[in-house]
């Protein structure tokens, strides 16, 4: 590719997502729309650019038709796993200790909701009856 922009080649844009390609789109907009603006104020000093901005939109634009028809696969969420830091063998005990504490929080609160929405049960259908 003699002319556009290095980083918008058709292999980077097939692993943009959505929202990057709309993102990077809008940017192409933005800058073609300066570009336009310095060309007729006569401050623009690469002509060519114009043209390569130019190429990038239609670039990014076929990407996402060829998307919407099928022709061109939409790029796969690979999610890497993180590997968790190094714990101390003391810091990994008050985290223990820690989540222990707010297991038996919420089962104490969940045994409350479940004695209120008893209680109220039994209030109602001993107002049915009388």
């Amino acid at each position: 590719m003699a002319i556009g922009s290095k980083e918008l080649t058709p292999e980077d844009l097939d692993t943009f997502d959505e929202g990057k390609l709309s993102d990077e789109l809008k940017k192409a907009k933005e800058e073609l729309f300066n570009l336009r603006f310095q060309s007729a104020t006569g401050q623009l000093e690469s002509h060519g650019r114009l043209r390569a901005v130019k190429r990038d939109i239609a670039r990014i634009y076929t990407v996402i038709r060829e998307r919407e028809l099928g022709i061109r696969a939409t790029p796969l969420v690979v999610e890497i796993p993180v590997k968790a830091a190094k714990k101390s063998k003391k810091a990994a005990a008050e985290a223990d200790a820690a989540e222990d504490t707010d297991a038996a929080g919420s089962a104490a609160a969940d045994a409350a909701a479940t004695d209120a929405a008893g209680t109220e049960e039994t209030t109602t259908e001993e107002t049915k009856e009388a």
